[in-house]
This record gives C-alpha cells, structure tokens and sequence, in this order.
C-alpha cells in the first residue's frame, strides 16, 4: 500500500499550492451554519481537486469529504477517504496561515493512514498504522505522558461560557489546573501539535470525522489516547466531541468531566 500512501501526499502537496497560488486573489465567501462557519470557493475546489485525484487512482474508494461535494458513504465498510480541504477556513481567510488539508484513510472500520498538511509551514505530518508518526519524514517520539497541571492544552474557550454541550463548570477547574490553553481554530493542526509534543491535549465537544481522523492515527501511534469527553471510542460517522493527548492526560480530564 506503499503507493497509497506517495499518493496522498501528493495530492496534498498539490492542494497546497493551488491554496497558495489563489488565497491572495478575490474569491467567494458563505456562511454554512454560523458566522464562524464558513466555506470558501477554494475550499470547494480544493475538495473537487483532491476527489477527482482520489478517485482517477481509486475509483472504487469512498469520500467522506467535509464540503459535501461527493455523496458521503453511511457505514464504514471498504476503503474511506476523509477529507478536509481546508481546516481552519477562518485562520485561512484572515490570518492566511494556521490552516490545513487532512486527509485519513479507513479501510474496513481500522483507521490505517493519517495525513495532516499546515499548507504555510510546509509541515507534513503522517502516520501509518503500526508504523509510527512522522513530521516531514522524521520519525516523532512518544508521546510525553503528563496529568492535566503540567499540560498546556488546545482548548476554544467557547467550552467555558454557557453553551447547549457540557456544562462550563466541569471543564473551568481544569483550565485553572492546567500549564495554559491555546486555542488554534484547526482541529487537525492541534491533534497534529499533540503528535509533536507542542502541546499536550486537545478538547472539544463538537468535530467531524475529517477533522479527528488523521490526528487521531498520529496521536495513537505515539501511544496517546484519543475518544470522547465521555471516555467512549470515536464513530467516524457523526459530529462528537473530542478527548485527545498522553494516556494520563485524558485520564485525568476524564476525573473532572465524569463527576
């Protein structure tokens, strides 16, 4: 499955470089669900670039695209692409850096490969099932297994405020616990850092598949842990929330959210 994995990263390379090619013309913005919500033209093609890539190579592959532009598999049978064109539109539209194209690979419900790509720091994170993670081709070391008061943690601080998912007062005492949070607006990118050890967790209650996949496979091969706030394993098939970092990390989350 060598050339499989040489493929993705291709495709991903070229997806980079039309986003850096067009991302300082005029192009269409539209909200999606909320303000903070949005979808770009470029998001559309990158996502009908990496489809018609995929697929000429794999036609018999299924897509679960974020953008929508190919009807979604509904079980996990086969081979499964998921796909996000551009993580982190927002960062991308008005920062123009602190994005990424993810792409991970499921074949028969078994996440196999994980690629996250930040198209502005030309950083190619990847990993293959039983292989280990990599970061530009070096190898990435375990995970360093810390509790919740040495960690630094990506964290929104929308989960802090009153909102419809958890209540804030379970997760306040852990930000007050913990080293910092940081919140960088690209789901892949901060599952990416947890790989890398630039930060030690991440949290979120709401992420789709092609957001948590590949740094799901990255976080795992360097034996971290990631599920739900709620301690379950991930489905690949709904919006959920996120738990992600060492072993100990999301263990010791668990003890202030499962009161």
């Amino acid at each position: 499955m060598q050339g499989l994995e040489l493929h993705a990263i291709d495709l991903m390379k070229r997806a980079g470089k039309y986003i850096r090619q067009k991302m300082d013309q005029a192009y269409h913005i539209e909200e999606k669900t909320n303000k903070s919500d949005l979808v770009t033209e470029i998001d559309q093609h990158v996502e009908d670039l990496l489809i018609k890539g995929i697929l000429e190579k794999y036609p018999d592959h299924l897509i679960y695209g974020e953008e929508g532009r190919i009807e979604r598999p509904d079980t996990l049978d086969g081979t499964i692409w998921f796909v996000d064109p551009i993580d982190g539109t927002m960062n991308f539209i008005r920062q123009k850096r602190l994005f990424a194209v993810s792409i991970a690979i499921m074949i028969d419900g078994e996440l196999r490969y994980g690629f996250v790509y930040d198209v502005m720091a030309d950083e190619m994170f990847h990993a293959i099932k039983g292989q280990g993670a990599y970061e530009n081709g070096i190898r990435l070391d375990p995970i360093e297994d810390r509790p919740v008061k040495e960690a630094i943690i990506c964290m929104n601080a929308t989960w802090v405020t009153a909102n419809r998912r958890i209540d804030p007062n379970l997760l306040a005492p852990l930000v007050r616990d913990a080293v910092g949070t940081r919140a960088v607006g690209a789901a892949s990118l901060e599952l990416a850092w947890v790989a890398a050890g630039r930060v030690d967790g991440y949290i979120t209650m709401r992420n789709m598949p092609w957001d948590y996949a590949a740094g799901q496979l990255l976080i795992e091969e360097l034996g971290g842990r990631v599920g739900t706030i709620e301690g379950a394993d991930m489905s690949f098939l709904e919006q959920t929330s996120v738990l992600a970092g060492s072993q100990r990390f999301v263990s010791d989350v668990l003890t202030y959210v499962q009161k």
